[in-house]
C-alpha cells in the first residue's frame, strides 16, 4: 500500500503545468466509439480512471495505444455491446458508455457504475433520456439491458442539470433519426469540449455551454483529432495548495475563465491573483481571512469538486467560513480527517462551519474519495510536521502523480 508523506510548514514556489481535464477526457474517449475510424485525443491525462476507460474500450473491441499524452483509439471494427461488472464497478463515469454503445450497436448491457461514495447518485435521468429517444430499458437486478429498433430524436427536459445525463443524451442523439433538443442541460466546460469533439467527427451538435443543446442525428461518424481542455479542478487544487502553504505559484496551460468563482473566493481570502491567457499566478504572504459563504451549485457557480481543497485552505483563515454543499450528500467526509490535524469543523446536513485555527499539526489521515484526498494533501502543506495520507488509489483517479506536481512547487513530499 502506497502512502503520501508531506512535511508541511514551507511556502510553495514554482511553476506547474495543469494536466488535461479528467472530466472531459473520459466522455470524449467514450464518444470515440461512435467514430468509426481512428481518433486522436491529445492532452489526455494519465490517471487510473483513464486506464479503466482504456480497458473498457479494448474489451468492447477498440484498438487503443498511447504516445506520450496522445491517445489513439481505432473503433473501426464492430463493437461488443457489453461491459463486464468488474470494469463498471471501478469508475462512476463508465456509465457514459451507455449512450455511445447503444447508438453504435443498437443495444447495450452493463451494470450500474461504481466510483466514489459521495451519496446517492441515481442514473434515472440517463435512463429517462434514452427512453425518450426510443430505447427499451430493463434496469432490474442492478443491471441495465437496453435495446432499440432505431433511435428517434425527441425533446429531453431535465428537471435539474446533470453532466453525465447530458453527455449520454448527446452521444445517443448523434445517431437518432431527426432532431433532439435537450433543455436544462448542464453547462460545464467539459460539455462544450465534448461537443467540439463530436463536431469534428461530423456530428451536428450546437448549444453546449447554454441550457439548451440541439442535435440533428447523422449516419456514421469519422475519426477526429482533438485536444482536451485543461483540468479546472486540478488548477483549483494547486491554487488552494498555495493558499494553504503560502508563497507564490504560477500555473500554465490553464483556462482561468473556467473557475472564476474559485478565484473570487481565494481573492476574498487575501490571496493576490493575476490571470491571463493560459496562465494564473497566485501569491499568499499574509494570514488568510474567511471569505463569504462558499455555496456549491452547477456551473458556473462554485464547483462541488473544488469545495474540499478550498475548505483545506480555509482551515487557518481568520474568522469563520461557511460551506453549503448542494450537489453531493456525503461530500464532507474529509472534514473528520482534517480534525485529526487540529481543524475546527462542524458539519450538519448540507452545511459545514470552519472556524480558523492558529496552527495545524501533521497527522495520519485517510482519503475516502478523490477530491477529499486532494484536500488532505492541501491541508498537510499548511500543517506543522509530517502528515501521512493513505488511500492514494482515490487521488490517483484524478491527478497525474500528485507528488510530482507538488514537488515542482517546492513541497517536501514523497510517495512511499
Amino acid at each position: 500500500m502506497s502512502v503520501l508523506q508531506i512535511a508541511g510548514g514551507r511556502p510553495l514556489s514554482g511553476i506547474v503545468r495543469v494536466q488535461g481535464a479528467k472530466n472531459s477526457a473520459l466522455p470524449i474517449m467514450a464518444a470515440a466509439v461512435l467514430a468509426e475510424g481512428i481518433s486522436v485525443i491529445e492532452n489526455c491525462p494519465k490517471l487510473s480512471d483513464t486506464d479503466v476507460t482504456i480497458r473498457i474500450l479494448r474489451y468492447i473491441g477498440c484498438e487503443v495505444w498511447q504516445d506520450g499524452d496522445c491517445l489513439y483509439i481505432d473503433s473501426s471494427k464492430p463493437i461488443i455491446p457489453e461491459i463486464p461488472d468488474s470494469l463498471m464497478g471501478e469508475m462512476r463515469s463508465s456509465v457514459v458508455f451507455l449512450g455511445a454503445i447503444l447508438a453504435r450497436a443498437g443495444e447495450a448491457r452493463l451494470s450500474t457504475p461504481g466510483g466514489c461514495e459521495l451519496g446517492p447518485r441515481p442514473i434515472d435521468l440517463h435512463i429517462s433520456a434514452l427512453r425518450t429517444l426510443g430505447t427499451e430499458i430493463d434496469d432490474s437486478g442492478g443491471r441495465l439491458v437496453c435495446k432499440t429498433a432505431g433511435l428517434v430524436g425527441g425533446r429531453i427536459d431535465f428537471p435539474n442539470p446533470s453532466v453525465g445525463a447530458t453527455e449520454n443524451a448527446m452521444l445517443a442523439a448523434t445517431r437518432a433519426e431527426g432532431v433532439t433538443v435537450i433543455t436544462n442541460a448542464a453547462k460545464e466546460p467539459e460539455i462544450e469540449d465534448l461537443q467540439s469533439f463530436l463536431q469534428k467527427t461530423g456530428a451536428l451538435v450546437a448549444g453546449a455551454g447554454t441550457s439548451q443543446i440541439r442535435i440533428r442525428g447523422t449516419g456514421a461518424a469519422h475519426g477526429a483529432r482533438h485536444r482536451v481542455i485543461p483540468d479546472r479542478i486540478a488548477a483549483c487544487t494547486w491554487l488552494a495548495a498555495c493558499a494553504s502553504a503560502g508563497g507564490e505559484v504560477k500555473l500554465y496551460d490553464t483556462e482561468p475563465r473556467h473557475y472564476l468563482s474559485v478565484i473570487h473566493s481565494l481573492h476574498e481570502m487575501g490571496c493576490s491573483i493575476e490571470a491571463g491567457e493560459g496562465m494564473v499566478t497566485i501569491k499568499r504572504k499574509d494570514t488568510l481571512r474567511a471569505p463569504r459563504p462558499i455555496i456549491t451549485n452547477p456551473y458556473p457557480a462554485f464547483p462541488t469538486d473544488a469545495q474540499p481543497p478550498l475548505m483545506a485552505a480555509a482551515l487557518k483563515a481568520e474568522g469563520t467560513t461557511v460551506f453549503v454543499e448542494n450537489i453531493f450528500e456525503n461530500r464532507y467526509r474529509h472534514a473528520e480527517e482534517m480534525k485529526r490535524m487540529g481543524a475546527d469543523i462542524k458539519t450538519e446536513g448540507k452545511t459545514a462551519i470552519v472556524c480558523g485555527v492558529r496552527k495545524l499539526k501533521g497527522a495520519v489521515v485517510k482519503a475516502a474519495d478523490l477530491r477529499g484526498g486532494a484536500a488532505l494533501a492541501v491541508a498537510a502543506l499548511g500543517a506543522e510536521g509530517v502528515s501521512e495520507i493513505r488511500g492514494l488509489n482515490h487521488i490517483d483517479r484524478g491527478y497525474e502523480s500528485i507528488e510530482t506536481a507538488l514537488a515542482e512547487l517546492g513541497a517536501e513530499v514523497q510517495r512511499i
